[in-house]
């Protein structure tokens, strides 16, 4: 796939939960556009660096422990009437997860389920536009699935 902008890009959510942690599992499931996303973040998979030093060799041996996959920050513009913004409301006040799809202009999709950890709003200056910033907190379930990825042909 050639490089490109993220001009484009969707980002929606759901309320369900897939029946299988997989594309078609997610694909199964009904979403909602988030309008005036101004930024998306960023997301993936981090591992835990796990390190053991033996004393008679005295170097540093490294491993993969634990992963996380991590927080993704939504800049917004807030729109109370947006239907994608009541459902991160709604999402805000429950200890669900709830499922995510980003889909980029050229095909490609990941999927994930997440927790709404955070959802504020800001007022700048005069010449700014009303916005809210959202947490959401990327899951794992008990698996070891979390993002799943759909790559265009």
């Amino acid at each position: 796939m050639a490089l490109g902008t993220v001009a484009g890009t969707l980002i929606s959510i759901s309320a369900g939960t897939p029946a299988t942690f997989n594309v078609a599992g997610y694909t199964a499931l009904t979403y909602t556009n988030i309008g005036s996303i101004e930024d998306g973040g960023e997301h993936g998979r981090t591992y835990n660096e796990v390190t053991f030093n033996p004393i008679d060799t005295r170097g540093t041996q490294k491993f993969k422990g634990s992963f996380n996959e991590g927080n993704k920050t939504l800049s917004i513009g807030y729109n109370s009437d947006d239907a994608g913004m009541i459902l991160l409301k709604t999402a805000l006040n429950s200890d669900n997860d709830y499922s995510f799809k980003v889909t980029y202009p050229d095909g490609d999709i990941d999927y994930f389920q997440a927790k709404v950890m955070t959802l504020t709003k800001a007022t700048g200056g005069v010449d700014s536009i009303r916005m809210a910033s959202v947490e959401l907190s990327i899951t794992t379930n008990s698996a070891g699935v979390g993002i799943v990825e759909f790559l265009a042909t």
